[in-house]
């Protein structure tokens, strides 16, 4: 056997404090490396009865070969007679099992170098399981982290255990991310890798405007207020939809917080993103309608209303336009990821021009077809006269073959 001690158990307790590694883990690492020390050392490939025996007791550890006892020994490494089984222990029987210490001498420094590579490299399979279970576990969640550095316009946050990577795409526009400064990230996913695993956050997805809410908002939390939709542009503007299961509890009231407290606190954590609280409705008109907000709607017209395809117009006053689109686009591109709906947004002018236009190629279609049913009520008047003519023809040819057969017959 050879001595350990008590330096193991202080180490195993060191790991398992400050990495989460369990004791049983080093412990079952180093009888797996004493095992294939000693293989190597005696230069046996195969050896299924060898394992290695750790006593706590006595803080020793040695190699030991399994043997089942017989009455004429055929295969010495897997068998031992019954005399020699009973020299260790004397009340062993025949088909018993019996183990032999077969340490070798000045075996420590061996199994000491052995063991260090085998142990390092159980730690390191340890510690990325555990990171990645505990990670694979947050996968969809809001996490704190400090960020660490810039590298090639990826930010890499400390996230605890492990750096986590933040790619450009995932990044604010226009946010300076300063090394040592606290930042909420979602964890976006997990990957599985020969070294720990990478982890994937995202300072721009809009489930961190979903997580906020929920920390903010107690009504949420407890179910009675419900995120409906959340569409967002990082940095610029974010739309959440909401609805109250109690009519008793207003949706957008319990989200904005006495004088605006609750709102204010998460737009402060989003560096004064603009939200617009929306109270989502059942009715399609009503919710593009508190989804185009601020702006005032006149009209709301459903023009097609299928699975594959929703498309809706809507009719703001002139003064009103510009804030329904908002700049570039951005008021109602948020609508439409809100609802689902493909609004398309114009005026009261723009409509009345557009009715006027259809006025006017109405009445030019039907002077149009005035003059073409005249044309056609003169050509059928003049088929009708021509035809009338042709039987008068017909009938005075008649009347002259018949007085000819007349005078024929008198002569």
């Amino acid at each position: 056997m050879i001595k350990i001690g008590t330096a193991l158990f202080e180490a195993c307790e060191e790991l398992e404090r400050e990495r989460g590694i369990s004791k049983d883990v080093i412990i079952s690492s180093l009888c797996d490396a004493l095992v294939a020390a000693y293989k190597k050392h005696m230069h046996v490939k195969e050896a299924a009865n060898i394992e290695a025996i750790f006593d706590e007791q006595t803080g020793e550890i040695g190699v030991f070969s399994t043997k089942t006892v017989v009455k004429k020994v055929e295969d010495p490494d897997m068998e031992i007679s019954l005399k020699d089984a009973q020299e260790i222990d004397d009340e062993v029987e025949v088909d018993d099992e019996v183990k032999i210490e077969v340490t070798p001498e000045q075996f420590g420094r061996i199994a000491a170098q052995s063991a260090k590579q085998v142990i390092t490299q159980r730690i390191r399979d340890a510690e990325r399981n555990n990171i990645l279970n505990e990670f694979l576990e947050k996968k969809g969640t809001l996490t704190t982290g400090i960020i660490q550095r810039v590298e090639n316009r990826n930010v890499i946050v400390n996230i605890g255990k492990t750096d986590a990577i933040m790619p450009q795409r995932e990044q604010i526009p226009r946010e300076y991310y300063k090394p040592g400064n606290r930042i909420r990230v979602f964890v976006l996913n997990v990957k599985e890798t020969n070294r720990l695993p990478q982890v994937i956050v995202s300072h721009a997805h809009p489930e961190i405007v979903r997580e906020l809410f929920e920390l903010e908002v107690p009504e949420i939390e407890d179910g009675i207020v419900e995120i409906k939709s959340i569409s967002r542009e990082a940095g610029f503007r974010t739309k959440i939809a909401v609805w109250s299961n109690d009519p008793e509890v207003d949706s957008v009231g319990a989200c904005i917080g006495p004088r605006g407290s609750r709102i204010q606190t998460i737009v402060g954590e989003l560096k004064n993103e603009k939200i617009d609280i929306v109270r989502w409705s059942e009715d399609p008109v009503e919710y593009i309608v508190n989804a185009i907000s601020p702006a005032r709607v006149v009209s709301v017209d459903i023009m097609t209303d299928g699975e594959d395809q929703k498309d809706a117009l809507v009719v703001v006053p002139d003064d009103q336009l510009s804030l329904a689109i908002g700049r570039e686009g951005q008021n109602v591109r948020l609508a439409h990821r809100l609802t689902g709906w493909k609004i398309d947004i114009k005026s009261v002018s723009q409509m009345e021009d557009e009715e006027a236009r259809k006025q006017s190629n109405f009445d030019e279609y039907n002077d149009d077809e005035v003059e073409e049913r005249a044309v056609d009520s003169d050509e059928i008047q003049e088929e009708i006269e021509e035809e009338m003519n042709q039987q008068a023809y017909d009938e005075e040819d008649l009347q002259q073959e018949e007085a000819e057969e007349e005078t024929s017959e008198e002569e």
